[in-house]
């Protein structure tokens, strides 16, 4: 019984989150194909089922279960046990909702949106995958997915302060800037905290974090978990406020800024009483402004576009503007800027412990973009994409050298004359 009302909850869950505005996609798709080869799980596994457009079948199936003239009769397909199985798998293991496959599709079929409001049916159905909605409540009942918690920040920081010899300004009762962390940064980048906190200082700002809300992922939207996402945004928006800060500037996580950049304000019910940036282009900004100044890096490097930066984020721009004028031997890789192959790690998956192997076989794509360019180093602005292709690196046992953007950055600012 409780299998059966788990269930018909997902087929109700599925309608009511993507019916108002997604069920047109269902008769939008021509079945062309093109956004198969347009995404990286199909193209590492060859398996037509990892085509973008099969996941609509979730949605379509609730639809003619819940909608059909004939359902009334017990005569439309029945949703099954099975199936949800099924679409677990296409909806959270092999899918980063990383936009590409939109870019191609003659329809403009946003698979990210339709996936976004499906994994909300499984949380609904008590389904999903565990160690992903582990970490959305780790995110609710200790302040991060790895948690850490407002003490463990305040500890790492003092450390990291010592061991570096850089002020980071935690909980200042007033500030123009709200600086947000992720957890992997806290965890296993420390160096990229340090980073920022160096650069924003080096530059002037005006700037603070916030024990009261510090974490930037959101696993609440990537889980599936609707409250725990409204409740983070929370987080964040009551610290910008209490310390008055107008803008709220986002580390190197990609779906952290996508999330909050434009889906927080409909969380939140009311618009953002601050300006979302993402450090790559808060940093464009005060480069920009002549606060910014670079000496020159000779080693060869290229750059990794995070999907939700670049391609659904529209920050594509700024990462380049960066580099200009201080990587003196850039190279782009084949396909960049938004139509970049995606890491394989976004949209919760890095945090999915039985889609390793296939993350694995994606990471291949990136490997022959940057042995193709030859570049010594790739670089991302994106710490999940990071450790995503840290552990594939180690994996393959790959040579190539991978960095952080803003890390490099701290690393040649021009220091003012005493």
């Amino acid at each position: 019984m409780t299998d059966t009302i788990n269930v018909e909850a997902a087929a109700r869950t599925f309608l009511a989150h993507t019916e108002e505005h997604l069920v047109s996609y269902l008769e939008a798709c021509v079945h062309c194909g093109q956004c198969a080869a347009a995404c990286h799980f199909y193209e590492a596994s060859g398996n037509p089922r990892h085509t973008p457009a099969y996941k609509l079948f979730p949605i379509a199936k609730a639809y003619r279960r819940q909608k059909w003239p004939l359902a009334w009769l017990g005569l439309a397909p029945r949703i099954t046990e099975a199936d949800l199985k099924e679409w677990e798998e296409l909806l959270f293991d092999t899918c980063t909702m990383c936009g590409r496959c939109t870019t191609v599709c003659p329809m403009g079929i946003d698979i990210a949106s339709i996936v976004g409001g499906a994994r909300q049916a499984f949380v609904a159905a008590g389904l999903g995958p565990e160690d992903l909605l582990a970490a959305a409540d780790n995110s609710r009942d200790h302040g991060s997915p790895l948690g850490v918690t407002a003490e463990k920040l305040r500890e790492r920081l003092e450390w990291l302060e010592d061991e570096n010899e850089v002020p980071i300004a935690l909980d200042k009762e007033k500030a123009e800037v709200l600086l947000t962390v992720s957890s992997i940064e806290v965890m296993k980048y420390p160096d990229s905290v340090v980073a920022m906190a160096k650069l924003l200082n080096h530059t002037g700002v005006d700037w603070t974090l916030s024990s009261k809300g510090y974490e930037a992922t959101n696993f609440g939207y990537l889980a599936g978990k609707a409250d725990i996402a409204k409740l983070m945004v929370e987080r964040i928006t009551d610290a910008a406020e209490s310390v008055g800060a107008k803008t709220v500037v986002i580390p190197e996580c990609g779906h952290a800024f996508g999330v909050l950049r434009w889906s927080g304000a409909n969380m939140l019910g009311r618009p953002l009483p601050y300006t979302v940036l993402h450090i790559t282009e808060f940093l464009a900004q005060l480069k920009r402004e002549g606060r910014l100044k670079l000496k020159p890096m000779a080693d060869s490097i290229t750059y990794h576009d995070p999907c939700q930066i670049s391609r659904r984020g529209g920050a594509m721009e700024d990462a380049r503007y960066l580099l200009e004028g201080f990587a003196q031997d850039f190279r782009e890789m084949t396909p960049t800027g938004n139509y970049n192959w995606c890491c394989g790690g976004g949209g919760g998956v890095q945090a999915i412990g039985r889609a390793a192997e296939l993350r694995h076989k994606v990471f291949k794509i990136k490997m022959d973009q940057v042995e193709e360019t030859g570049a010594k180093t790739m670089v991302s602005s994106c710490s999940n994409c990071r450790l995503t292709m840290d552990e594939s690196k180690a994996h393959w046992k790959w040579e190539g050298g991978l960095a952080s953007l803003v890390d490099i950055i701290a690393d040649h600012l021009v220091e003012e004359a005493s």
